[in-house]
C-alpha cells in the first residue's frame, strides 16, 4: 500500500459517513497526525473523483461556495475491499 492509499481510504471512510469538503478532510487528517497541504489534498480529491470513487458538487455554506464530495457506489466497494485488505495486514503484522 502506498501512503496515498491510506489517505484515500481515510477520505473514502469519511465521505461514506457524510458529504465532506477538502478543508474538513485536512483538519480531520491532521487530528490523526497527517499534515496535508491544499496542494496535496485537492489534487488527491480530484483524482479520486476522476477514478469514479467520489462525486462532487458546488454548494453554498456560510455564504461561501464550496465543493462538497460524496462517495459513489464504486467508492463504497473500493472502501470495503481496502478495509478487508487492511484488516488482513493488521492481523498479520500484529500476530492476532
Amino acid at each position: 500500500m502506498k501512503y496515498r492509499d491510506f489517505l484515500a481510504l481515510h477520505i473514502l471512510h469519511h465521505a461514506s459517513e457524510e458529504p465532506v469538503t477538502g478543508s474538513f478532510l485536512m483538519k480531520e487528517l491532521e487530528r490523526h497526525g497527517y499534515h496535508i497541504s491544499p496542494g496535496t489534498m485537492y489534487p488527491l480529491l480530484h483524482s479520486l473523483e476522476e477514478e469514479g470513487l467520489l462525486k462532487s458538487q458546488w454548494k453554498v455554506k456560510n455564504g461561501r461556495r464550496v465543493r462538497v464530495y460524496e462517495i459513489t457506489e464504486i467508492g463504497r466497494r473500493t472502501l470495503d475491499e481496502g478495509k478487508e485488505k487492511l484488516r488482513e495486514l493488521c492481523l498479520e503484522l500484529l500476530g492476532e
